[in-house]
């Protein structure tokens, strides 16, 4: 939502399209749902608009987002970063337990920013 802000774009569709992103999609141990959030914000910035359009800008600033996301926290999948399944209740146990949302903030802030800073320099270079 903040990089759908800061794009000019608000609606309250943005976060009911985004739900089924958190716990590493729909609690399936997989992609962190910060990281694929940023990446729906990387294709609102560099999707494309009709069929003929080019991918590659888009394609490019989410492999940019990875490689840097998984520089910092060494990982991009849900389970792997909290060391738990949040799809069983013994997941959800330590995952509250151990106070991992705390992680989650920071997987979100740093996807966020780093998002930010790729649609930043990227739409500098073009101009």
């Amino acid at each position: 939502m903040a990089l759908a802000g800061a794009q000019g774009v608000e609606s309250d569709i943005m976060p009911r399209i985004a739900t089924g992103l958190c716990g590493g999609m729909g609690r399936t141990c997989g992609t962190c749902g910060a990281l694929t959030g940023a990446i729906l914000g990387l294709g609102l910035a560099f999707g494309r608009s009709k069929p003929g359009d080019s991918p590659e800008t888009a394609r490019n600033t989410v492999r940019r987002l990875i490689e840097a996301f998984e520089g910092k926290f060494g990982a991009r999948d849900c389970h792997l970063l909290l060391g738990c399944d949040l799809g069983t209740q013994e997941g959800m146990a330590v995952f509250e337990e151990n106070g991992l949302r705390e992680r989650c903030v920071e997987y979100t802030r740093f996807a966020a920013e780093e998002a930010a800073r790729i649609i930043e320099r990227v739409k500098k270079e073009t101009l």
